[in-house]
């Protein structure tokens, strides 16, 4: 049982750090889902590969430019979004029951997602937030402030 923790020491260390550490202004969340597999591997004798570059956080920081809003709009394109290719697993199972849950709905928000995920607010409101910026759902006007759909799905 120790020789995990002897050859991933800094591993352990850093996904207890990860499950701690927010930085709201940057749009870095606290997850455990590192420190979960880390377990995994030493409960359950599974055998996930424990790398620290999976912990990394740099190269969030970059500024993105702006859409012009003002004049023609934008390509958000037809194609269907894979969201395994974008979110952890974890965060691609809550999109996968929110759809389910909520995809019917004409609007829903943050308080909507709390209910079907039990999440805290902050997170609940990242999770829009990132929602939204890959396209999976758009803002609904005249349903109140912070109200969403998941967008029309081609194919």
């Amino acid at each position: 049982m120790n020789d995990i923790f002897a050859e991933n020491a800094w591993y352990f260390r850093n996904s207890l750090v990860r499950a701690n550490y927010n930085d709201l202004k940057n749009g870095i969340h606290e997850t455990t889902e590192f420190l979960e597999v880390f377990l995994q591997n030493l409960l359950l004798n599974e055998n996930h590969p424990l790398h620290n570059r999976t912990l990394h956080i740099s190269g969030t920081f970059k500024k993105t430019e702006k859409a012009n809003i003002n004049s023609e709009k934008a390509n958000i394109g037809t194609e269907k979004v894979n969201i395994e290719d974008i979110f952890t697993a974890k965060t691609a199972a809550h999109v996968q029951v929110l759809r389910e849950t909520l995809g019917s709905r004409i609007a829903f928000g943050r308080s909507d997602v709390q209910g079907v995920l039990g999440l805290k607010p902050t997170r609940s409101s990242a999770l829009l937030h990132d929602m939204t910026e890959h396209g999976i759902i758009e803002p609904v006007s005249g349903h109140g402030k912070g109200k969403y759909r998941f967008r029309q799905q081609d194919g």
